[in-house]
């Protein structure tokens, strides 16, 4: 069974995230509205059950909860593949968001990497500083052990950047975490 449930708790943030691979029902609770639309609509495109639900000291601002939600999520993952053997490993994803295009390509390696290439159009989307958009997804690539490069090619508004970043991301996992036969690795394992 491809899940994981996963527990992070700190004096600035307490998140609990339940994983499974395979689907089931979403639900997400950050106390940023933006990110919960964000976390849904990832976990809806990869296929992904996911529930999560995060507290965190909003009061200075968004970053421990964003940073920390990838921290958690990314380790779920890590767990939930176990040791990786036969799934598809690569994923590569275009989404268009109305005027927004962006890009998604990774690797389920054990080598953690992030690329990130992305100018959006303004600096908040709600309670959400565009800025943790990268924060997020370096956090997630570290501890889910994924070589990551995502970019936004245009766009002119934020909140459609950053969605299609999430969708991207969301299809290209699913294509990755697929199950094959064999492992795809000249060494044998991953």
């Amino acid at each position: 069974m491809r899940t994981s449930k996963q527990t992070r708790k700190t004096k600035e943030t307490e998140i609990t995230a339940d994983l499974s691979l395979d689907g089931g029902a979403v639900t997400v609770s950050t106390g940023i509205g933006f990110f919960d639309h964000m976390l849904t609509a990832f976990a809806v495109h990869g296929g992904f059950g996911l529930n999560l639900s995060a507290k965190g000291d909003l009061f200075v601002d968004c970053h421990h909860t964003v940073e920390d939600t990838g921290i958690v999520l990314g380790k779920a993952f890590a767990e939930a593949l176990g040791d990786k053997g036969g799934i598809a490993r690569y994923g590569s994803f275009f989404i268009p968001m109305d005027e927004a295009l962006a890009f998604t390509s990774l690797d389920i390696s054990g080598r953690p990497y992030l690329v990130f290439d992305a100018n959006f159009s303004q600096a908040r989307v709600g309670e959400f500083d565009t800025c943790m958009t990268e924060e997020f997804l370096r956090a997630f690539a570290v501890n889910s052990g994924i070589t990551l490069h995502c970019r936004v090619l245009y766009g002119t508004n934020a909140h459609h950047e950053i969605e299609a970043v999430f969708k991207s991301l969301g299809h290209a996992l699913h294509q990755a975490v697929s199950v094959q036969k064999g492992t795809l690795s000249t060494k044998g394992i991953l």
